[in-house]
């Protein structure tokens, strides 16, 4: 199940095609809410990849940052965004009253400023952050404390802005129109089956229950996705109960993944779908190492080095200008030799940053 579950993440071998694009659109949403994480998360899947490729595939619109669900940042199929955020937003969405009115905010005002980002993004605009928290001043609207992020997160929750690549270290704004002038349009019950198809075929064997939290769905939304899904996706039987996977990986995957994980080690960037994927993450991780992964289960997710999938340890990054420090914290005992493997899996990182990586064990 595990060796099933890895393929499916596209992390252990497999016959998929691997670009930005691809990638994104097999999984349907990645989590994204840190930018680099985001990048690292497609470059581990693309062996041999840069960064500067990475970003260079999403100024061309291969995919694109919003809030689709959950309230939280995701790579998204462009085309999908705005029906992702009609239908998988709606619960954030009315979620985000009880938040304006912990922050003060009227519903009138944080609509008028809507209005203004839309006023300032027109004609193909791209703004930064700044630039966007300037405009809004600018017309009268308050933006202090946490009310500018609510305000830029309610603008894209309701489909009026998007987050485009960054310009330097700048995050930067569109009007999703502008910058998906073709976008999908499926009915309701079409979309729901789409995105069910998506999590099973990116994350299974997985459970109704860990569909339902990954896209915040209701489980009668999630059941009448799973139902148009259909034949597309096939029951597996498991210790822990009944779950679902796409039938077509299924069927191309089993005999590899009967041969189990060979030793593989990964260096996965923190908030990936390895670990966010699943309500259930027993199957890679025990409790207390969860307890370092989440410190002070605080939602921020460690970086994580796992092999044959499972995590055996964490790490962070510091880049400097000529290197990068991974201090590296071993989680399960490491010998001398493991250590070693470890430090040489972090050299598909090195290319993909472009600059050698110093492995520091705490």
């Amino acid at each position: 199940m595990r060796a099933l579950r890895m393929q499916a993440l596209l992390l252990n071998g497999g016959s998929q095609p691997r670009s930005v694009a691809s990638i994104v659109d097999w999984f349907g949403a990645m989590q994204a809410q840190d930018v680099a994480s985001g990048h690292w998360s497609l470059g581990v899947r693309m062996p041999g990849s840069t960064e500067a490729e990475v970003l260079a595939a999403l100024e061309r619109k291969e995919a694109l940052r919003t809030w689709p669900m959950r309230g939280t940042v995701h790579l998204v199929p462009a085309r999908d965004a705005a029906w992702m955020v009609r239908i998988l937003g709606a619960r954030p969405l009315a979620d985000g009253v009880k938040r304006r009115a912990y922050l003060g905010l009227e519903e009138a005002e944080a609509l008028r400023a809507v209005d203004v980002l839309r006023g300032a993004l027109e004609g193909g605009n791209r703004l930064t952050r700044a630039e966007c928290v300037e405009a809004l001043n600018a017309a009268g609207v308050a933006t202090a404390s946490q009310l500018a992020y609510h305000l830029l997160w309610f603008a894209s929750q309701l489909g009026v802005t998007a987050i485009a690549p960054h310009v330097g270290k700048e995050q930067t704004f569109v009007l999703l129109d502008d910058w998906v002038p073709d976008p999908h349009t499926p009915e309701r019950d079409e979309a729901l089956g789409w995105i069910a198809l998506r999590y099973f075929r990116s994350h299974g064997p997985a459970s109704v229950k860990d569909f339902a939290r990954w896209t915040a769905l209701t489980m009668a939304d999630a059941r009448a996705g799973i139902a148009v899904a259909g034949a597309a996706l096939a029951l597996v039987e498991t210790e822990a109960g009944p779950m679902l996977a796409s039938a077509e990986v299924l069927g191309e995957e089993l005999g590899a993944a009967a041969a189990g994980l060979d030793g593989e080690l990964w260096t996965l960037p923190g908030f990936d779908e390895y670990l966010l994927g699943y309500g259930d993450r027993s199957l890679f991780v025990t409790p207390e190492q969860m307890e370092a992964v989440i410190p002070g289960k605080n939602g921020v997710f460690q970086a994580t080095i796992v092999q044959d999938g499972r995590v055996a340890g964490i790490w962070k990054r510091t880049l400097k200008p000529k290197v990068v420090a991974a201090h590296a914290t071993d989680l399960v005992g490491m010998n001398t030799r493991e250590r070693m493997a470890v430090e040489a899996a972090f050299d598909s990182f090195a290319h993909f940053v472009g600059r050698p990586v110093e492995v520091r064990w705490n």
